[in-house]
């Protein structure tokens, strides 16, 4: 998919036809797709670097144009393996304009076409291009928030299970980690080069932009290594208190099997078809049962006394 916007007084709008200073956002671009943008100016391998999920967060130069790609974040829902996962996208300078190509859609680039990136211009490339780098390190700690947050709620269903489903949950949260640990990484060592390069030498404005861009990608580096360590120490912690407290519903199931199995006991000794006190009183009945409630009682409190119930 192909659309194509222009910062307007009103803000950005989007319009019909390529011109100069538009923003051409593609999105999963079909054969047909691909072959237009190339028109533009755009090279092949750009495409194809942009397009590959597995591509890493680097700067690219051919013939005058320029491509970036950015490791951004992607929220893929609660279901999934790993909620939280990261993208490539490629930001590409070519004709006095900016086109973003990315295989999947994003909450950054929704973010860019309702409004909600303040200073945003496509007028403005390089600043453009910086004001996305920021709202990117902006939404990883958004998303490490919403993180933690859910690691939360699942540490109070920890304290009290017995089973490995809240683990696998956190577990889930801890892919989700590793992925926005090594994105954040990968996108430092872009930037730091791009830092070193004169893209944004000609302006100071955009040299501030791109050091508070670096500032804030530092603290989110720093914030997911803080959640890494912390939840893989929780991980640890909470695998033992899920044995320890399944080892306290053994051990309350097994005191109440002695205990229940001692009125039996004395029930099928005084069964036997041989002389046994009390065969012939006519409170015999009540005096065996007084006799198992009172073994049952006994050992109740020695077992409640020695915490084993």
């Amino acid at each position: 998919m192909i659309t194509i916007f222009k910062t307007t007084e009103t803000g950005l709008m989007e319009i019909n036809e390529v011109t100069d200073g538009c923003w051409v956002r593609v999105t999963n671009p079909t054969l047909e797709e691909t072959g237009r943008i190339q028109t533009l100016g755009v090279p092949q391998d750009f495409m194809m670097y942009a397009l590959d999920l597995d591509e890493r967060s680097r700067v690219e130069k051919s013939n005058g144009d320029t491509l970036i790609v950015v490791k951004v974040p992607l929220y893929q829902g609660e279901t999934e393996d790993i909620p939280y996962s990261t993208i490539p996208l490629g930001i590409m300078l070519a004709k006095n304009m900016v086109v973003t190509v990315s295989k999947l859609d994003c909450d950054l680039l929704r973010d860019a076409v309702a409004g909600r990136i303040r200073g945003l211009a496509t007028t403005k490339r390089n600043r453009f291009i910086l004001h996305l780098f920021l709202s990117t390190a902006s939404r990883y700690l958004n998303y490490l928030r919403e993180i933690d947050r859910k690691v939360d709620a699942l540490e109070d269903k920890l304290q009290r299970s017995t089973r490995n489903q809240e683990v696998m949950e956190l577990l889930k949260y801890q892919k989700s980690l590793t992925y926005f640990t090594t994105a954040l990484k990968s996108n430092e060592l872009m930037m730091e080069r791009l830092q070193r390069s004169q893209l944004f030498q000609m302006y100071p404005e955009d040299l501030d932009l791109l050091e508070d861009v670096l500032t804030e990608n530092q603290q989110a580096i720093e914030m997911v290594n803080i959640a890494g360590a912390i939840l893989s120490q929780m991980m640890d912690a909470f695998a033992s208190i899920i044995s320890n407290n399944l080892n306290i519903v053994m051990k309350f199931l097994a005191s109440i099997t002695i205990v229940l199995s001692l009125p039996t006991l004395v029930a099928s000794l005084f069964g036997m078809n041989v002389q046994l006190p009390f065969s012939r009183s006519p409170l015999a009945f009540l005096l065996i049962l007084g006799i198992s409630l009172l073994i049952s009682i006994v050992v109740t409190w020695f077992f409640a006394r020695r915490d084993w119930l």
